[in-house]
């Protein structure tokens, strides 16, 4: 029986379209760095993890911080990260 589809408020939604932004901007990367992006993804979204639903404010700036930082390291210049 398929599970029925999770409703997300829109903020939700923005912050789900950003981590997936994400993911497809690494697979432009050359292959072999594809596990250092993905660590860098997962570990930028897991240290605001605290972060509650209600704290509109917050999460607002973060996607805002995100998005920037998604524009630079989707820079063809940038082949790898560091964690």
């Amino acid at each position: 029986m398929p599970l029925p589809p999770v409703r997300r408020s829109g903020l939700q939604q923005e912050v789900v379209n950003l981590y997936r932004e994400c993911f497809r901007a690494a697979r432009l990367k050359p292959q072999a760095n594809h596990v250092h992006f993905h660590a860098f993804i997962r570990m930028q979204f897991r240290k605001h993890s605290e972060v509650t639903r209600k704290d509109f404010a917050t999460i607002e700036h973060l996607l805002r911080v995100g998005k920037r930082q998604l524009q630079v390291y989707s820079a063809p210049s940038i082949e790898d990260v560091t964690i």
